[in-house]
């Protein structure tokens, strides 16, 4: 079983402006313009941000800088005047290097049409920016009774070299009833496929439905995904969901989404990720584990979007933003041992 160390808050909210409602759903990978790690982040507001680790051999407290909201050259271009939950595309066979195709390092948002949300996508020659708004929707919803009719959202992207094809998740909302005796109503995780010269994506249909065991920590919705290397398996994944299931008669602010996030691991040993994942038995960590100096610390609630760093020594650095539903700070625990 992994064992995990706590390390502690990593960004805090700010007190007010910029960042003062949800600091989280982190995106870190290699900058070789500056020798050390960049992390993309959903910084609100307004949205989108970024920070940097002033010590790459020690991604922990302490040692990162926040340099406020992404750049965009035309903002116009964001649907809805605004975009959140950014996520760089990686290299899909190395973690946490971003993957430069076409000599451009690619950017996925989730921006909103109406009240639903959707994926756009962004380039630039540097991974500091400034980031250029392709025209249009990247992952639009789905049609009426389709899995993702509500929104597209909580996007990731990988890079296939030898596919020459974009490997895309992102997690659907349903507004209708699904066919699945558990969670009819809750989220599941997709996958969108967009070969290289290619301008609109292929849907792939559902990779990840909520787990039809009830009482599992992924049984009521399944969100954000970062495919990794396996280690027994070919692939594995760090996975954002919830034992709870999402009802219609609900009207409270966490509705879509309901208590408790979690996260945890899934698995596949195909050569394209899109068949056959299987999740962990049990999540990294249930919210009633939380010890106490943590909680006093600002955990609790939910744990969101986990996002796993590897370390050269081959551990994991797991961050992930905890607490109530709009009101996140970034924390981090590592795994002890290899």
């Amino acid at each position: 079983m992994t064992r995990w160390k706590r390390r502690g808050l990593i960004v805090p909210r700010a007190g007010a402006g910029e960042g003062s409602e949800v600091v989280g759903d982190p995106c870190i990978v290699w900058d070789d313009e500056i020798r050390s790690w960049r992390m993309i982040l959903f910084f609100s507001p307004p949205g989108t941000g970024e920070a940097v680790c002033e010590n790459p051999d020690d991604p922990g407290p302490g040692r990162w800088r926040v340099l406020g909201p992404l750049k965009f050259t035309n903002p116009s271009a964001l649907a809805g005047g605004g975009t959140h939950k950014p996520f760089v595309v990686m290299d899909a066979r190395h973690p946490n290097r971003a993957a430069r195709v076409d000599g451009r390092f690619w950017l996925l948002t989730v921006s909103h049409k109406g009240r639903s949300k959707m994926v756009q996508r962004a380039s630039s020659e540097h991974l500091a920016g400034p980031w250029t708004v392709e025209d249009g929707i990247l992952i639009d919803t789905g049609g009426a009774g389709e899995f993702d009719e509500k929104h597209a959202d909580a996007v990731t992207g990988f890079w296939f070299e030898d596919r020459g094809e974009f490997l895309y998740f992102y997690m659907g909302y349903p507004r209708t009833a699904q066919p699945r005796a558990i969670s009819p109503f809750g989220n599941a995780s997709a996958a969108a496929a967009q070969k290289l010269g290619e301008s609109k994506v292929r849907k792939l249909g559902i990779v990840l439905p909520p787990c039809q065991q009830a009482g599992h920590w992924a049984s009521g919705w399944v969100g954000g995904v970062q495919l990794l290397p396996g280690r027994e398996h070919r692939w594995e994944a760090v996975v954002n969901a919830s034992p709870t299931a999402p009802e219609p008669s609900d009207s409270s602010v966490a509705r879509e989404e309901p208590a408790p996030s979690l996260g945890g691991f899934a698995f596949c040993d195909e050569e394209w990720p899109l068949k056959g994942w299987r999740f962990a038995p049990e999540p990294i960590e249930w919210i009633d584990k939380i010890p106490p100096d943590a909680v006093k610390n600002g955990e609790g609630t939910n744990l969101w979007r986990q996002h796993v760093l590897v370390l050269p020594d081959g551990r994991y650095a797991l961050y992930y933003n905890s607490g109530y539903y709009g009101r996140e700070q970034l924390y981090m625990k590592e795994t002890v041992g290899k």
